[in-house]
Formats: C-alpha cells, sequence, structure tokens
C-alpha cells in the first residue's frame, strides 16, 4: 500500500482492538495483566499498537514486524528501562491495527504520533509546514507564488525550503530573473496598464499584452529548468540573447537581458554549494548533550541550498539516538516528500524498512546513504557542525530561560518554576469587533500552536472588565470540564493579565465563582509613567505591588511576554475587522448561498433595501424563489 495514511478505519479487515480496564492508579501488576491479556490473540504479523491509560488517552504508538513478539516483550519489565516500565504502569488497554508489511506499519505509526502526540513518543516539536515555490499550470500566463498546505492545485511545485525566509528571497530573485508574474488571477483579470512590478523590472506584463503567450511560456521554461538545476544552461542563454541584441544596437533589450544576468549571478552566489553530482538531496546529522538531542536538516534540489532548519525533539530521554533519528524522519517526511537522496551521519538499524516505506511513499526509489567520502561527505561535514553548533546556541537559551524562570518562581512566590504561562489582553476600537487574545509560553519559548483568540459574546464591549471575566470564565469552565483532575498540561502555573488592580480584581471574581484557588495571576500594568518603559508594576493577588529594576532581564522578559499577547491580540483584531468590512448582513439569513445574495443585491442595491423590502418585492428578484423569499421576509420581520 503507498501514498499517505487515513484513519486507522482504513485497515477494517485486518482490525482488532482489545481492552481490558483495571485500576484507575497506575501500577506495574495491572498494566502486565493488561498487555498479556491482548497478547493472548495476537498474530505473528506486521501492525501498529496503541497503549492507553485508564482514561483511553493514548499513552504510545509503535509498531512491529511481527505484533506478538513485540508486544510481549513489554511484560518482561525488568529488561525494559524505567521510561518504558512507567508506561506499562499506566496501561489499561491496547488497539492493535495489522498492515500488509513493516513499511505500512512505519508510515502509519507516524501519522498516528502525529495526530494523537503521546507522551512516550519522540515527537517531532516543530509543527509548522514548509513553504513550497508553486508555479501553477491552471492559466495561459501561469503565476508563480509561494505555497503552504495541501498541494491541490494544478502545478509544479519545488521545494521543501527551510523558512519563509529562504523562499522568499528565491521568489524576489525569480521574479527579476524571469519576469513571471505574481498577482492573483482576479487581478490580473482587471487590469488595463501595468502595476509598478512591470516599472521596477519585476514582471513581464502579460495582464495588458507586453509579451505574448509563446513569450511567457518561453520565460516559464527557463524558470523550470533553473528550479531543476539547470542555471548554466539559462546564463548561455541570456549571455547569447544579450550579445545579439548589443551587436543589432537594441541596447534596452541588451540592458534588460544584463540586469537579469546580474539576478542570476546573485541567487547563485546566495544558494550554491559545492554540491556537483548530488542532485536532489536531504541531509540529515544528529548532535546530543546534556540530554538534549538536536537534528540539523539541509535541502538541496538540483545543486541549488535551499536552507537549513534546526529541530529539537521532544521525549527523548532514555531512548537511543538511532530510534530518535529513525522516528524523526518518519514523522519529518509524514507530509514532506523525500528527496531521492538522503545522506545521513550513521547507519540505522531500520533503515532498509524506512526506505522502504517512504519509497512507496514517494512512488519511486528513495537512497540512504551514509556517505565517506566526496562531496557528499563534506556536505555531511557540514550539516553536522551546524548540529552541533544549534544544539549549543539551544542550551545557552535554555540555561537563560531557565534562571528566568526561576527567578519568576522566586518574584511571584510560587512553588518550582512555572512551565505553562498564559498572557491575556483584550483588543477592541471603541468596543467593536472586540475580542480577547491568550498566548502561551514555557521554558522553551512561545507555544504558538497553543495561543487562543475569544469573540466576545456577552459582555459588553465597551467595559474592558468585563470582557476580561468573560475570557477567563470561559477558558477556565471549560479547563475545568476536559481536565478536572489536571492530569494534563492545559492548566496554567501562571496566569498574567495585560493590566492593574481592576482586571486582577475581575480575574480574582472568576476564580472565586469556579471553585479555583491555586492559580497564581498577576496583572501588569505600566505604572504611573505610561509611556515609560521599565517602571512597569505588578499587581498580585494579596494586594501587593512590585516593581523591578529597570536593566533587570527578568523584567525585559516579561515586557517580551505582554508584547507578543499585544502583537497576537492586535493581528486578530485586525482580521476581525476586515473580515467584517466585507460581511453583508445577508450572510446572517440562513440558506442564502453566494449566488441568491448577489443576486439579491444586485436587484436592491444594498442590504438595507433587502432588510426593508416586501415580500411582494423579494418575490420579484431574478433566481429568488417564492420560499426563498419567505424565508428573507420571515428572517427581518417575524421576530
Amino acid at each position: 500500500m503507498t501514498g499517505s495514511y487515513g484513519p486507522p478505519d482504513r485497515f477494517n479487515e485486518e482490525k482488532a482492538t482489545y481492552a481490558i480496564r483495571g485500576a484507575d492508579a497506575p501500577d506495574l501488576e495491572g498494566g502486565v495483566a493488561a498487555i498479556r491479556n491482548v497478547l493472548k490473540t495476537l498474530p505473528l504479523k506486521p501492525g501498529v499498537y496503541r497503549m492507553h491509560d485508564a482514561k483511553g488517552d493514548v499513552l504510545y504508538v509503535g509498531k512491529a514486524r511481527a505484533l506478538k513478539n513485540r508486544v510481549g516483550n513489554y511484560v518482561q519489565v525488568d529488561r525494559l528501562p524505567r521510561r518504558l516500565q512507567r508506561m506499562v504502569a499506566q496501561t489499561r488497554s491496547m488497539t492493535i491495527v495489522t498492515t500488509n508489511n513493516e513499511a505500512e506499519a512505519l508510515l502509519l505509526e507516524a501519522q498516528l504520533i502525529k495526530r494523537y502526540r503521546p507522551a512516550y513518543n519522540v515527537l517531532l516539536r516543530d509543527d509548522k509546514s514548509f513553504p513550497f515555490i508553486l508555479l501553477r499550470a491552471d492559466h495561459d500566463f501561469p503565476r508563480i507564488q509561494k505555497h503552504r498546505g495541501a498541494r491541490r492545485a494544478k502545478g509544479d511545485y519545488y521545494g521543501p525550503f527551510a523558512s519563509a525566509g529562504s523562499v522568499n528571497n528565491t521568489l524576489n530573485a525569480l521574479q527579476k530573473l524571469f519576469l513571471l508574474r505574481s498577482c492573483t488571477d482576479g487581478f490580473f483579470k482587471t487590469r488595463d496598464r501595468p502595476c509598478l512590478l512591470y516599472q521596477i523590472k519585476r514582471c513581464s506584463a502579460p495582464c495588458v499584452g507586453r509579451i505574448d503567450e509563446a513569450g511567457y511560456a518561453e520565460l516559464v521554461g527557463d524558470a523550470k529548468k533553473f528550479l531543476a538545476g539547470k542555471a548554466t544552461d539559462v546564463q548561455a542563454k541570456l549571455g547569447t540573447q544579450m550579445q545579439a541584441a548589443a551587436e543589432n544596437m537594441d541596447f534596452e533589450l541588451a540592458a534588460i537581458l544584463r540586469d537579469r544576468l546580474k539576478a542570476l549571478t546573485f541567487i547563485q552566489g546566495t544558494q550554491f554549494i559545492n554540491a556537483e553530482g548530488v542532485g536532489d538531496a536531504d541531509i540529515f546529522a544528529l548532535a546530543s548533550h546534556e540530554g538534549l538531542i538536536g537534528i540539523e536538516a539541509f535541502f538541496i534540489r538540483g545543486g541549488q541550498n535551499w536552507g537549513h532548519r534546526s529541530f529539537f525533539p521532544a521525549h527523548t530521554a532514555d531512548v537511543p539516538e538511532d530510534e530518535v533519528l529513525t522516528q524523526f524522519m518518519a514523522q519529518f517526511y509524514e507530509e514532506v516528500p523525500p528527496a531521492r537522496t538522503i545522506l545521513i551521519d550513521r547507519v540505522l538499524p531500520e533503515a532498509e524498512v524506512l526506505v522502504q516505506a517512504l519509497s512507496d511513499q514517494a512512488g519511486r526509489k528513495v537512497e540512504m546513504t551514509v556517505p565517506q567520502r566526496g562531496v557528499r561527505r563534506r556536505l555531511l561535514d557540514q550539516a553536522t557542525r551546524n548540529a552541533k553548533e544549534a544544539l549549543e546556541r539551544r542550551l545557552a537559551e535554555s540555561t537563560t530561560q531557565a534562571r528566568l524562570h526561576r527567578e519568576l518562581a522566586d518574584l511571584f512566590e510560587l512553588g518550582e518554576p512555572p512551565d505553562r504561562i498564559e498572557v491575556y489582553d483584550n483588543s477592541h476600537i471603541q468596543g467593536t469587533n472586540a475580542l480577547g487574545a491568550m498566548v502561551v509560553a514555557g521554558p522553551e519559548g512561545f507555544r504558538k500552536g497553543q495561543y487562543r483568540k475569544f469573540n466576545i459574546k456577552q459582555a459588553a464591549t465597551d467595559d474592558d472588565y468585563a470582557m476580561m471575566r468573560e475570557v477567563l470564565t470561559r477558558r477556565f469552565a471549560r479547563a475545568l470540564e476536559e481536565d478536572p483532575d489536571r492530569d494534563g498540561e492545559t492548566w496554567p502555573d501562571l496566569v498574567l493579565l495585560d493590566g492593574g488592580r481592576g482586571q486582577l480584581n475581575a480575574a480574582k471574581a472568576v476564580l472565586e465563582d469556579l471553585g479555583i484557588e491555586d492559580v497564581c495571576m498577576v496583572g501588569v500594568a505600566k505604572g504611573p509613567h505610561h509611556g515609560r518603559e521599565g517602571r512597569e508594576v505588578f499587581h498580585l493577588m494579596d494586594g501587593r505591588e512590585l516593581t523591578l529594576p529597570v536593566n533587570a532581564p527578568l523584567l525585559f522578559y516579561l515586557q517580551r511576554l505582554r508584547d507578543e499577547v499585544h502583537r497576537f491580540a492586535i493581528g486578530a483584531h485586525r482580521a476581525k475587522r476586515a473580515k467584517a468590512i466585507g460581511a453583508s448582513p445577508l450572510d446572517e439569513v440562513p440558506g442564502i448561498g453566494p449566488a441568491r445574495k448577489k443576486a439579491l443585491l444586485m436587484h436592491f442595491g444594498t442590504g438595507r433595501a433587502v432588510r426593508n423590502a416586501s415580500l411582494e418585492d423579494l418575490r420579484k428578484a431574478p433566481g429568488v424563489s417564492a420560499a426563498v423569499a419567505q424565508q428573507v421576509y420571515d428572517f427581518y420581520h417575524a421576530r
């Protein structure tokens, strides 16, 4: 079976679920009993198993060549490391999914790990998708653009690039070099004169006929050659054309071609490295120190360096480095297409299975090697150096961050350094488009995947205190409902509120109403001189007020937390306001789709005219049936 894997139900023909429920308290005997009960009916087939705790949450996802043999290892607790003994002690049920082979099991395991994020699996923490360059093929004049996410649009995808910065730099150079349009199709249709990009020589203006379809297709072909690693051919072609234009005394064209050659030289200087003969390759190197593991990934396509990124997988304590790298690569390629060649810094015991799985997923052969000499070895050595340097920076940052969290615990008299800090703020303009925002930070930095925004539904939007009460009520009422025992990682150790004593009193009232007594909240106010940074006043729940020296690192950290929630709240507010500007009163009418809404607006002119129209007038609108007219009329009048 090849391709991406859907839910486990895809394997229904060979799926079996076994469960035994024991006491809620984690004990080794109960866990072993649960696993033994499953073991009796397991086949000697490849597949994936999930271990669940008493609540049904997934503790671990594993794959096996022979399920019975692999799961049987967990009942030999004396041979297990302490980490797995804790897991067995918590296990109360298992889910088994059989597959056709071990490669399928590896791909399914990676997908399930990404979905459930179990506490005992190595996790790829960086959940940001990689950017690609998309050269669309659904228009006579194809558009070049940055792309993230599912690749549904018709066209050629080039990537992955390591970061938005690297893809943006490449796009800028490609616009100078090949003059391809980057505008949307809607913008393209409405142009009657060239836009600014044409004036600054970054587009050939096909929208107004400054280049014909054949000429534009030639530019597209050159761009494809360049992105495929044939930059030398493109350079030779441009040089020949420039020389011919100069000989024909067409100096304007020669100058344009000269500028394009300069752009090509620039992008070669920034992206090309000594990767002759490598072709398309992904390079991975692992470094470890003091229990932390870092993995550096380089992306080479057609001899071009498309950037590199550092990863720091979670849950790697007591896990062998080979297993960490294998699990990392399986999860990494769950969405990213593998290169034809993968260079790694060590021999992996499961390399054969991993290569088969990636080849099946890509629909072509994938090669994985540990280079020993030549260009490939130099590239791998470069990745190894970067991995060590990134890990050193990470350790230095972690040390600084850990010290700041210890100082936070001392300042606000917490029992231990906070693992989860939540920061809240409201944003609105004179009460319109009001919303609340929450950002989350931990020892490793901001956890952007856990940010939340709250559209204000009940509170008066000109009352900041009421809005804060609504936001915190919704946040902590849900926490009480979903995790009353606080077994998960969603309860904050420290809550910071952007505001002074009034906001803090509103927050305290929420906690009292919900019966929560042990969450530390602090109000962060700007102090008596609002325009001066460093004069912040921290309001504590017992009525005390604290200040910090203006040059204290802890103060800078708290300011950074506050600035981040400001940024997030303002950005969410602007997005909401922009959406509201384009909204229509007809959007609220149930059952009215875009076509009928357009017909009503074209007939009556405005949404207000539709609201005030009589039933008879509504029936006369083209494309509007009697039933729809009655529905619109009732919505506005039958109240």
